[in-house]
């Protein structure tokens, strides 16, 4: 149910977004992307301190993971420009741009998928959502995602609309197998995903400032690093373990 809202809002948000961008003057427009660059970078900034940063008995600070997230971004970029998904994508939307005449398809939706979908409370929302029957994580975030909708369209154009399709097919999936996930996405794997989650987002709100251009789907593999990273370790520290008794 929340996922289904979730998309619904999705869709709506966009639609106004439209509606809004057709009476923008052009300079207004690129002001409004830069703007929003810089917003979604300082979101992922946010993003990545709040998964590094813990608070200690002591009250001091100390920040972990830092390791993992440039083997993450490192190992999960190469895999990603190996099977270049950014230009899979990128051909999917040219299709739809030239077969409904909509031009800047991909871009946004390619954006708007991976900034809806990325973070905790689509996993945390969706998990609830499978386990309890409870929405409401999946409610607070159609109300974001409802907003940054709006935003997204009057910025980035129709693509943002069609990001309802890989919101309901992420949360879903996890609302779905919500039994079989929650015991394997512990705290220290959830920290670990959202810290490479919200460094992909950074490099969005990046490419909406114009520096350089990232292909921030050819990053998604690295999603995957911290996965296998936290399901590996205890294997890996008893195979030492076992090695130390041995000599």
């Amino acid at each position: 149910m929340g996922t289904i809202v979730n998309a619904i809002s999705v869709i709506v948000g966009g639609m106004i977004g439209l509606l809004i961008r057709r009476g923008l003057p052009k300079k207004v427009e690129e002001t409004a992307m830069k703007l929003l660059g810089l917003a979604v970078f300082l979101v992922g900034i946010e993003g990545v301190i709040t998964s590094m940063v813990t608070v200690g008995a002591d009250g001091r600070l100390s920040a972990d993971g830092s390791l993992l997230l440039i083997a993450s971004m490192v190992i999960g970029g190469v895999l990603g420009e190996l099977c270049d998904i950014d230009a899979a994508l990128v051909r999917g939307g040219k299709a739809i741009e030239a077969k409904f005449g909509r031009e800047g398809f991909a871009k946004g939706f390619i954006n708007a998928s991976l900034i809806f979908c990325i973070g905790a409370m689509a996993i945390i929302g969706a998990l609830n959502d499978g386990l309890t029957g409870d929405p409401s994580v999946l409610f607070i975030k159609s109300a974001l995602d409802f907003i940054c909708s709006i935003i997204l369209g009057s910025t980035l154009g129709f693509g943002v609309v069609f990001a309802f399709i890989p919101v309901l097919a992420y949360q879903g999936a996890i609302t779905l197998l919500a039994g079989v996930l929650a015991p394997i996405v512990s705290g220290p794997m959830l920290n670990a995903i959202c810290m490479v989650g919200y460094t992909i987002v950074m490099c969005i709100g990046i490419n909406f400032l114009e520096f350089t251009n990232i292909r921030t789907a050819n990053l998604l593999p690295a999603l995957l690093v911290p996965v296998v990273y936290t399901l590996a370790q205890p294997h890996v520290a008893r195979f030492f373990d076992q090695v130390r008794q041995m000599f």
